[in-house]
């Protein structure tokens, strides 16, 4: 049950305060935990040349990880709706100091492997719990306020912080020494930093009398709203545009393009969830149905100038794709995230965001393994040209629900 109460007058400036310096803690620790899932994308090429596995076996090393998102949303993603924000968010950070010591265990494939599983679980608890918190944390410090400052702060921490993961790494990678060691210890300071910051944050749940029977998440927490399906539909479209980019660059430019540097492929990626925040922050003054509109198109259009990219092996063209896509992602995914935390009760905020997160999650785990899949049967311009088809056809689809959802409103 969230916490909402009045306040003594004595001590409401105070609060007001406390919770609004808890806004921006959380969104900076939430930027940094999401920061760090993404920081092995440009040191694939290392781990293959330490280990001597394939462009494929990088595919199967980002379905672990989606493996894990996938199984600590379906498990635990929404508890923090009882057990609070603050416990839940500091056990994600945990896991993720787990898998950073993994990481500076041993440069090895199975290691690799257990730590992505690790980052994963992390990420599930992690976000929905610090989304629903961000919003409890911006009603407590404005009451009555729109929620546009929430809605920016929460998706530009989550994609932006995506975004930096890869840029950071790379640029430590190329440019100072222990390149499979430096940046995951960086990161373990940054995290450690983030829970003593969680701690002094105030929660906005106040346990309930009777804690409820546990059960995993049920995807639709929010049944009422007719728009929640097809707000998950595009955070699953979104979600998978995100994965493809996250698992292509390193090989594609790389291999493809014969650029070797892993700066270069942190640029790339970083321009893709880079676009998407800028396009977050921008965007926020126009109407609901217009962002959502505009997330539609630019995601299409953006795919569509991938599948040219790709087929000219051309850097600019697949770095403008990128860009382009992103900024529809980032659109998209915003609103179906404002639509759903708009629309849950407070008591049932988290659970419906763990739905919209997990099946978000299904898209960047199945299409991109599709397509590492497919690769192997065809070539990587041939399996992206029939990804690129099959996020097209998603999109379509997410058009004509929305247009149904909107006939039947009215």
């Amino acid at each position: 049950m969230s916490l909402i109460t009045a306040v003594d007058p004595h001590t409401r400036t105070q609060a007001t305060h406390r919770y609004g310096a808890g806004f921006w803690t959380v969104a900076a620790v939430f930027v940094t935990a999401m920061a760090f899932s993404t920081v092995p994308t440009p040191l694939y090429p290392l781990y293959q040349a330490h280990d001597g596995f394939s462009t494929f076996t990088v595919t199967v090393v980002f379905a672990v990880y989606a493996v894990g998102v996938l199984t600590s949303l379906l498990l635990a993603g929404h508890v923090s709706d009882w057990l609070g924000r603050k416990k839940v968010m500091t056990a994600a950070l945990v896991l993720e100091l787990i898998a950073a010591a993994l990481f500076l265990s041993e440069p090895s494939l199975p290691v690799l492997i257990l730590a992505r599983l690790v980052t994963g679980l992390g990420v599930g608890m992690l976000t929905a719990t610090a989304t629903a918190y961000l919003h409890e944390l911006h009603t407590a410090h404005r009451p009555g306020a729109s929620t546009r400052r929430f809605e920016i702060v929460s998706t530009v921490a989550n994609i932006g912080g995506l975004g930096l993961g890869p840029i950071a790494a790379g640029l430590l990678a190329q440019y100072l020494t222990a390149p499979l060691l430096l940046p995951y210890a960086v990161f373990v300071v940054l995290l450690l930093i983030g829970v003593a910051a969680v701690a002094l944050t105030p929660e906005t749940v106040r346990a309930p009398e009777v804690r409820p029977a546990y059960r995993p998440q049920r995807v639709g927490a929010t049944r009422g709203d007719r728009g929640y399906l097809t707000a998950g539909a595009a955070g699953f479209t979104s979600m998978a545009v995100f994965g493809l980019f996250t698992s292509v660059v390193p090989g594609f430019v790389g291999g493809t393009l014969h650029h070797p540097s892993r700066a270069l492929a942190g640029l790339v990626v970083f321009a893709v969830f880079g676009a998407a925040a800028v396009a977050q922050t921008v965007t926020g003054r126009l109407g609901a149905r217009t962002r959502w509109y505009l997330g539609l198109l630019a995601q299409a259009a953006g795919m569509a100038i991938l599948a040219l990219g790709v087929r000219l092996a051309s850097l600019p063209v697949f770095l403008l794709a990128g860009i382009v896509a992103g900024v529809g992602a980032g659109v998209l995914f915003k609103s179906a995230v404002g639509q759903v935390a708009g629309a849950a009760a407070p008591a049932q905020r988290g659970e419906a965001l763990a739905g919209l997160f997990l099946v978000s999650y299904l898209g960047l785990a199945l299409l991109p393994v599709g397509l590492g899949v497919a690769s192997r049967a065809m070539s990587l311009t041939d399996a992206t040209t029939w990804f690129t088809v099959v996020v097209l056809a998603l999109l379509a689809a997410v058009a004509v629900r929305t247009r149904r959802d909107g006939a039947k409103a009215r």
